[in-house]
């Protein structure tokens, strides 16, 4: 083991996240979005995978529905349980719910209500940067309502009608913090 002079502090290491993005980015030498974007891109999804449990992420750089060049990275990827039901959505799960609760004749004081959850779009973001309504239009524009996932078998849900991205605000401490945009005007949710 070395001992440092009295005095001088050992170098600070880069942290294992700051190792895979520059791994990653070394890999992807051919991305065509400026390496900051990519990076951020990459930072959401270690984030989304390893802190919030997510599956089947895939950094998106073109648009899957004209293979144009994305504005920016966007990520995408299946949630551990769903992050929006629309309010009709949710009516009609709470009557179903009720209904075998009373089939079933069991004395229930809850709803047992089973809702799977749906792949989304994330946009990374830093929390310095300026968004208008414009760059959010051209990010709704380039995508498709559910993104492309590996496994197209699965049932598209009626009720989801409108594009909606989930943006992920990072601070400059790495915090990342996620907020649901729609395009467009949705149903506000009952209380």
């Amino acid at each position: 083991m070395t001992t440092l002079p009295p005095g001088l502090k050992p170098a600070v290491l880069p942290s294992p996240l700051q190792n895979l993005i520059v791994e990653k980015l070394e890999q992807s030498a051919d991305s065509v979005h400026l390496s900051d974007l990519h990076a951020l891109a990459l930072q959401v999804e270690h984030n989304l995978r390893y802190q919030h449990s997510w599956t089947d992420l895939h950094i998106h750089t073109h648009s899957p529905i004209s293979n144009q060049l994305l504005p920016r990275p966007l990520v995408s990827g299946l949630p551990p349980q769903r992050l929006y039901i629309h309010p009709d959505e949710q009516i009609e799960l709470l009557k179903n719910a009720d209904r075998k609760r009373k089939a079933s004749k069991q004395a229930q004081d809850t709803l047992d209500v089973e809702v799977a959850p749906e792949p989304e779009w994330v946009l990374p973001t830093r929390l310095n940067e300026k968004w208008t309504l414009r760059r959010l239009s051209d990010v709704f524009n380039a995508i498709s309502i559910v993104p492309p996932t590996a496994d197209e078998n699965g049932t598209p849900n009626p009720w989801r009608t409108t594009k909606r991205v989930l943006l992920a605000t990072t601070d400059s401490d790495s915090t990342i913090t996620y907020y649901i945009v729609h395009d467009g005007v949705v149903k506000p949710r009952q209380n």
